[in-house]
Formats: structure tokens, sequence, C-alpha cells
């Protein structure tokens, strides 16, 4: 079992270290998968990092964009040699009328879905009561910030990424035997820092065979081998700057799913979703009207007051 201090330690190595590191697991999976493998490419600035050092080692490794109808046109557009093109089944809008909107987390969109529907552990999580049935200490999993979500207006569910990404990819990888690299990282969540802690880079569990040979990098190692590499990104990212030594975008910071409310939060003050409003006002009259987002946007923008336990229900789940 790896640790927190282990992956801080990988973390401050210098990149071309982490170039190393990266090429060995990049290597460790391919043979042990017999070159049945691809790249989960998202066309976002560490897919194609991932990318880029993949095909370095392997040329014809393929790639795997999958089309969701909710990137950036020009993500959608950007031209990458030997990618194959896949597509969920149904639509975001179709997922966020059945099931509900992605907001904060998977984590806390999964939480309120379940504590809706009574699921006892998810009241405690909102309560912070939860405890934790090997210390008998409080779990650190209790999340009481984000009860207020329980009265929210709308439905919320964690159910879009499984639909519109999972789905899409769990077919190609029957069809075809092929086995996924992704560029997530570690530093992105708590969830991901804790896959690394239990999996490491390559798991190798049968049927679910997966790498992440970046977990251990950082989003200034990314930017600074783009900017060293002279990797072509999507235009909406804008210019690499480095100013102190500390790289960053000029125009967005990441690109994913840009009607996504997952990670709202740490954007700052201007989000997501105000920067659309300038840079693409077509695309973001769509996602307030037609999807609805206005309503969640205000709602989730609001000043919360301090949590209070949700009355009439058991607080001591298990």
């Amino acid at each position: 079992m790896r640790t927190g201090q282990e992956l801080k330690e990988l973390q401050s190595l210098p990149l071309n270290r982490k170039v190393g590191f990266t090429a060995a697991r990049i290597t460790e999976f391919f043979h042990k998968t017999d070159g049945k493998c691809y790249v989960s490419c998202s066309k976002g600035k560490d897919s194609l990092v991932l990318l880029h050092i993949a095909r370095g080692i392997y040329p014809n490794i393929p790639a795997v964009f999958c089309d969701t109808g909710l990137e950036y046109p020009e993500v959608r557009n950007l031209p990458v040699d030997n990618v194959t093109v896949i597509r969920p089944e149904v639509s975001f809008k179709a997922v966020i009328e059945k099931y509900g909107y992605p907001v904060v987390s998977k984590a806390v969109a999964k939480t309120i879905k379940e504590a809706r529907n009574g699921v006892v552990n998810a009241i405690s999580k909102l309560n912070g009561t939860l405890i934790h049935s090997k210390t008998g200490k409080l779990s650190q999993f209790n999340i009481p910030k984000y009860k207020y979500l329980l009265s929210a207006p709308f439905k919320i569910s964690h159910r879009c990424c499984d639909e519109l990404k999972k789905k899409p990819f769990k077919k190609y990888e029957k069809m075809t035997g092929n086995h996924p690299m992704t560029g997530s990282m570690a530093q992105e969540s708590e969830l991901r820092k804790m896959n690394w802690i239990r999996l490491g880079c390559n798991s190798f569990k049968e049927g679910r065979e997966i790498s992440s040979p970046m977990s251990f990098w950082t989003e200034q190692d990314v930017l600074a081998y783009i900017k060293i590499k002279g990797i072509n990104i999507p235009s909406v990212y804008g210019e690499i700057i480095c100013d102190n030594g500390k790289y960053s975008c000029t125009g967005v910071n990441r690109t994913g799913c840009i009607f996504c409310l997952f990670g709202l939060k740490y954007d700052g003050p201007e989000d997501r979703f105000h920067k659309l409003e300038k840079s693409h006002p077509d695309l973001y009259k769509y996602c307030v009207t037609v999807l609805g987002l206005k309503e969640v946007l205000e709602y989730l923008r609001k000043p919360r007051p301090n949590p209070t336990a949700v009355k009439g229900l058991d607080e001591g789940g298990k």
C-alpha cells in the first residue's frame, strides 16, 4: 500500500524524471496487456501529453476520443492522428432530465441523490455523523457543508459521466479487447489521490485493467511539458505563459465537458460559465436556457448559512 507521503515525494521530482517514470509505467502496461491498450484522449492538455509520451514509445498505439457533444468546438475539431471517435447513446439533456444535474463532485452528487432517496449512510454523511466502522471515529467522508443541496429545486445525480463516457468506453473495450490509459492525476481530487494510494499507476485487476501513468504529475508539469515540446493544444486554452517560474494559460484552465458543474467551486469569482458567456455566447445561451442551467447556477452561487441536521431522519447510520 502506497502512502500520501510517497505521492508527495513523487510529485516533487523534476519533470525529466517524471517523464521517465511515466514511460516505464506505459511500457509495463503495454507488455502486460500484450499490446491490447489505448490512450483515452479527450483532446484536453493532460491526455495530449500522455499521448505524446506513449506514441514516443509505441507510435501506433491507438487513441480514442469520446464525442459527448459537450466539448468546446476547438477541442472537438483539434486534429489528432489515428484516433477512433466513439459516442454515447444518449444526450446530456436526456441524462439531466432523467437523473439530475452533476454538481460539486461525483461523490457529493451521489450522496445527495441517495439522501433524497432515504439512504441512511448518505443522510449521516450530510449530518457529519457517519462513523468509520473500523476506527469508531467520525468518517472522513462526512460532508455537512453540502447539506444545503438537499433542498435544491432541481434533481441532482452523478450519473452523467457513467452515461456519456463510461458506457461508450466500456462498449469500445468489449468490442476491441483493449485496455485504457488515462491522463488523470492524483492532484485533481481526493478520490483520485486515494485511487493512486490503493492501486498505483497501473492496475491489473482482471476485467478492468487500467493505467494512469501520469498520476503523480501536477498541472505545472503538464503545462511545462507542452511548452517545452511544442505540443498542439486546443486554442481555447490560449497561450501558455511562464511568470516567475509558474506556468498558466491565458484562456481556460480546463476543457472537459463545458456544461459540467463538477469542481465549479474551484474556478474562483469568474467561473467557467462566466468565461463561456464571453467566449462562446451561443453555447452559453444554450446551456442556461435549453439545459436549464440558469436556475442551477443561481442556486449554487448563493451564500449559504451554517449547516443544520436533517430533521426527522436517523443520524447514526452505519
